[in-house]
């Protein structure tokens, strides 16, 4: 394994010294896919990049999204044609050079269910955005879209309501395991040499004269403060973009406003169909996506003024989703069907008075003072062009820099010319295991692969999440950064939102494997279940509450397991 793409106990422990000993050309606050985009550009160029991240990687709107890399149908109704097309350009690139391991084609249907109009409406606009496509060279590999009969539609897709259909339209976009894609991000900026730090929390930030020239973290762990010092600055801080004008003394030039995302999870067993679906709602649209043995639904697009680390989906939420669905399904889901429930904050460019549904996913990079850069807004699928773009504005006074090179550089897992078949027999596994990992892992799934033949007892699956591995757990916290339980069970695998029981019969054994990698003691591991359990218990209380302020109240009810979190 490269050594310096290990984010691990040893490789934080150095990257803290670094912190206080290093004058860093460029630090990075946040550690989203916007951030972990940015320290990559940066660092490839062969500036000394720091990172921080107040939680975990990806522990915000970056693990809570659709989980779609998109050129987004919407924004072409909205006559957005730039937005459209640069989406489009970065969707070819993921699924062809650089994050290919977690983006993979999806095909969508878009059901129609009214007369021939509707046909040529959306029969235009789906041509267009191949045409785009293609025309930028960006396909990426994904077929052009298809008319479909109602026969057609419904062989697609038999779970649909025969009554509520007059055809479809199939076309294709991308999907992508988003915590998994940031936190190779961030593993591949620490390839580069990028000093990568979570449960480092930026508590303020340091002056030279009017000229920023660093910020102060105060470790979460410990609780040490550090002053990292940087000829530059760029808040990548998406929701918390207005802490930075508070830091500053006063507000910034550009307005951040949370649009709350609710999606839900149900067994794939639950809606009978192979694509996803796209569905027109009053005020946006309404994904049904495929995602492994589950579906994903959602989402919901309300303001959001509450608790930003932790949104509380609401009964009201959940009401939504399910009375919008069923409209369209032949057997309605009911409560009892959800196995998972997750809340995300995008962070949208503010006008005075715009609805969340119609504010702009454009992003914007600021100089709000010399030596800081903030970028906000955007879409997790132009995250590329943003970090790019950031670094570009915050070295714009540096001498010789060169010029991005992410458009073409593949992520750490991204190298997918294996032979399955003869590392299933090389280490005695099943071939389905090593597609299992591949999907999850990419390249590196010999470094998992290895571990289980030296401890044979990785291999077992985990308790109440079968399709895991022990082993996954394992190299979360030798290699991939969990530092808490929560970090394993919701963002290196999705356990907590995949399974009824929310991951609290997994939890005891995700304790115990996680407990001598990092040197927990028994009382730190119990610390650990506890907190999680009570988590889960204030995200299922939030979820029986009428609105948001109640929701967001049963939430608060769970302390967070980092301290100040």
């Amino acid at each position: 394994m490269d050594d310096r793409s290990r984010l691990g106990p040893a490789q934080r422990e150095r990257d803290l010294r670094r912190l206080s000993t290093e004058i860093f050309d460029v630090v990075v606050v946040g550690g989203g896919v916007t951030g972990a985009g940015a320290a990559l550009d940066a660092a490839s160029r062969g500036l000394t990049v720091a990172l921080v991240e107040a939680r975990d990687w990806a522990a915000g709107t970056s693990s809570r999204s659709s989980k779609l890399i998109h050129g987004g149908l919407r924004y072409l109704e909205q006559l957005d044609l730039p937005l459209v097309r640069e989406a489009l350009v970065e969707r070819g690139g993921q699924l062809r050079t650089i994050a290919p391991h977690v983006v993979r084609p999806l095909p969508f249907l878009l059901p129609l269910t009214a007369p021939i109009w509707q046909r040529a409406y959306f029969g235009a606009g789906v041509l267009l955005y191949d045409v785009l496509s293609s025309t930028f060279g960006a396909a990426g590999g994904v077929p052009r879209h298809r008319h479909l009969s109602k026969r057609a539609a419904l062989a697609a897709f038999p779970g649909l309501r025969p009554d509520r259909l007059r055809g479809a339209i199939r076309f294709y976009d991308a999907q992508v395991d988003d915590a998994r894609h940031t936190l190779s991000l961030a593993r591949t900026a620490a390839a580069y040499g990028c000093a990568a730090v979570s449960s480092a929390r930026v508590v303020d930030l340091l002056r030279s004269g009017t000229a920023v020239s660093g910020v102060r973290v105060r470790c979460l762990e410990t609780g040490e403060a550090i002053d990292v010092r940087s000829r530059s600055v760029i808040a990548a801080t998406g929701v918390w973009s207005d802490d930075i004008g508070d830091m500053l003394g006063g507000p910034i030039s550009v307005r951040v406003r949370a649009s709350k995302g609710v999606h839900l999870v149900v067994a794939r067993d639950r809606i009978d169909g192979s694509a996803g679906l796209i569905l027109r709602t009053e005020t946006s649209v309404l994904f049904v996506i495929p995602w492994g043995s589950h579906w994903i639904i959602g989402t919901t697009d309300t303001d959001w003024n509450l608790d930003r680390a932790h949104p509380a989906a609401s009964s009201a939420d959940i009401d939504y989703l399910l009375e919008r669905v069923n409209r369209v399904l032949a057997r309605p889901l009911l409560r009892s069907d959800i196995e998972g429930v997750y809340a995300g904050l995008r962070p949208l460019l503010a006008g005075e008075s715009d609805a969340t549904s119609r504010l702009s996913r454009e992003h914007t990079v600021v100089t709000p003072a010399p030596g800081l850069v903030l970028v906000a807004g955007g879409k997790y699928t132009t995250y590329r062009v943003m970090g790019a773009d950031a670094v570009d504005a915050a070295t714009v006074e540096f001498r010789g820099v060169t010029r991005s090179r992410t458009a073409r550089l593949p992520l750490i897992g991204a190298r997918l010319s294996l032979d399955r078949t003869m590392l299933a027999q090389r280490y005695e596994v099943a071939r389905s295991t090593v597609d299992a990992l591949l999907a999850r892992y990419g390249d590196r799934v010999g470094e998992l692969l290895e571990l289980m033949a030296e401890q044979p007892e990785l291999a077992r699956p985990l308790p109440g999440a079968g399709d895991h591995l022990a082993v996954e757990v394992h190299y979360a916290a030798l290699a991939e950064g969990a530092l808490h339980l929560d970090d394993v069970l919701t963002r290196r695998t999705r356990i907590s939102v995949q399974t009824p029981h929310r991951g609290l019969e997994s939890a005891e054994r995700v304790a115990a494997l996680m407990a001598p990698v990092l040197g927990w003691s028994a009382a730190v591991r119990d610390r650990e279940i506890e907190h999680y359990r009570a988590r889960v218990a204030a995200e299922l209380e939030s979820q029986r509450m009428p609105d948001d302020r109640t929701a967001d109240a049963a939430r608060l009810g769970a302390p967070d397991v980092r301290a100040g979190g």
